[in-house]
């Protein structure tokens, strides 16, 4: 629909310093952290609840699609709008962060940054688990409708089990209320779990009731180099084997660790063939000796250094060089795809093999970290989107990693969701009839498909991700 039009449609809902027609807002929400960039015809920010259910039932009238977005740090496109019609800016919704110590909750509004929730939750001694790297950018909003989770998926799980009731928005424009404020609850249909990772398309979350637990009384992390790999891959199944469920387990390649040492000096081994981090919570006591534990292990498998952090800052230097990798990576190249296919645990050494081989067969930068502990790995190719013939070849190295993690047992997607990239393999995990089965709830739920429409499933004849 024409700018000009669909601003007279909805200026009866809101006033106009919140509603952004000029080309340049519109460019500045054309793009995500992902691959792709599509302009909108409009941006409106929303700061309450009915304003939302206003626009949805003026939507729905019109067949205008809308799309919802928080901090914008999706990686696999999921507010990018496709078809056009508006984007729904939800980071300016009125604020809400309550901690509810004595129910171990927190009750928040979706466009609380994630890390104001940890941050909240911690001074209080209690704790939210899921911690996405982009948490103290990205929105609980965002992260809950990705279910996104983190490195401590491992030992505490993912965002979906602290999610336990959610105030929404239908695509119809009602207003419903899933899960409550109790732990327990098998009233009807889950339909909080049903929304969580739904990557918006069934519902626009207005408030969001977590699960909280006590926060740790302490914790311990090391980091260990190795030569080899396969080593790497060893370790990280024997502590497992061995009765260790550590809070996080990560891995980085080499490339991983030259770009972040490149970008941000921190003392990591540049000849390492792979570095994994692990770190363990619980009881003081406890947590010495499985630390020692999971050292020994190490050393066993042939790594050529183990470092425990013996401080606070010691350990927090560790964290930061992980959390660098994604901004040092993206130094490397002005295009980055990025890619968090998921394999079971033990296929990890299978995987990183498979992924050095694609490296190899289509003469990329391809560079690998990820969630070890919970085999979500992170495959990230750096490219540059104006070179026309690279970019076919990361097409289909891009193809070749999905295949990959299917065959060996794994899934597409660990945390970032389908969004885009990732539609036209869906079939490929799922089945024709699995497909078809969320294809029906999307229709159900969405009879005008006008809620993030473009995002999950494959279009009609299209087969293979497109990156030009």
């Amino acid at each position: 629909m024409e700018t000009e039009r669909l601003f007279k449609l909805v200026e009866s809902i809101f006033p106009k310093e919140r509603i952004l027609k000029n080309l340049a807002d519109r460019y500045s929400y054309s793009y995500d952290a992902s691959f792709g960039e599509y302009l909108p015809d409009l941006v409106i920010q929303p700061e309450n609840k009915e304003e939302i259910a206003s626009l949805i039932k003026l939507a729905n009238k019109h067949k205008i699609p809308v799309y919802p977005r928080g901090a914008a740090t999706s990686l696999s496109g999921g507010s990018l709008a496709v078809k056009g019609g508006i984007i729904l800016d939800m980071s300016q919704f009125k604020k809400k962060l309550v901690i509810d110590r004595e129910n171990l909750l927190a009750i928040v509004s979706p466009s609380v940054i994630t890390g104001d929730i940890h941050q909240k939750a911690e001074a209080v001694g209690l704790f939210y688990p899921p911690d996405p790297s982009s948490s103290h950018v990205s929105t609980i909003g965002g992260n809950l409708l990705e279910n996104s989770s983190g490195p401590k998926g491992l030992k505490y799980g993912t965002t979906k089990e602290y999610v336990i009731g959610l105030e929404v928005v239908t695509p119809t424009g009602e207003m419903i209320r899933t899960g409550g404020k109790t732990v327990k609850n098998v009233t009807g249909y889950d339909l909080t779990r049903l929304i969580v990772g739904s990557e918006g398309t069934l519902g626009i979350v207005t408030e969001a009731t977590l699960r909280l637990i006590p926060k740790p009384q302490a914790r311990k992390t090391l980091l260990a180099s190795f030569d080899r790999l396969i080593d790497s891959g060893h370790a990280i199944t024997n502590i497992l084997s061995a009765g260790i469920l550590p809070s996080a387990m990560e891995l980085m390649d080499n490339a991983c660790i030259r770009a972040v040492e490149n970008y941000t000096p921190s003392g990591l081994p540049v000849e390492a063939e792979a570095i994994i981090i692990v770190e363990i919570d619980g009881h003081e006591t406890a947590i010495e000796e499985e630390i020692k534990k999971c050292e020994q292990i190490c050393l066993k498998q042939h790594a050529t250094e183990v470092k425990v952090a013996q401080d606070e800052a010691s350990r927090a230097g560790i964290w930061k060089a992980r959390k660098m990798v994604s901004p040092a990576i993206t130094q490397m190249g002005p295009t980055k795809i990025s890619e968090d296919a998921t394999v079971p645990r033990s296929e990890i050494p299978k995987m990183m093999e498979r992924l050095h081989a694609i490296r190899d067969k289509y003469q990329l930068n391809l560079v690998v970290f990820g969630h070890a502990g919970d085999g979500n790995l992170h495959p990230n190719i750096i490219t540059d989107k104006r070179n026309l013939e690279e970019m076919k070849r990361v097409e289909d190295a891009v193809s070749e990693i999905f295949e990959a993690a299917v065959e060996l047992g794994g899934t597409l997607s660990g945390e970032h969701g389908i969004g885009t990239l990732k539609a036209p393999y869906m079939e490929m995990e799922l089945g024709q009839a699995g497909l078809m089965m969320m294809k029906k709830i999307k229709d159900a739920w969405d009879p005008n498909g006008i809620l993030n429409p473009g995002k999950i499933f494959p279009q009609p004849g299209q087969t293979k991700v497109a990156l030009i």
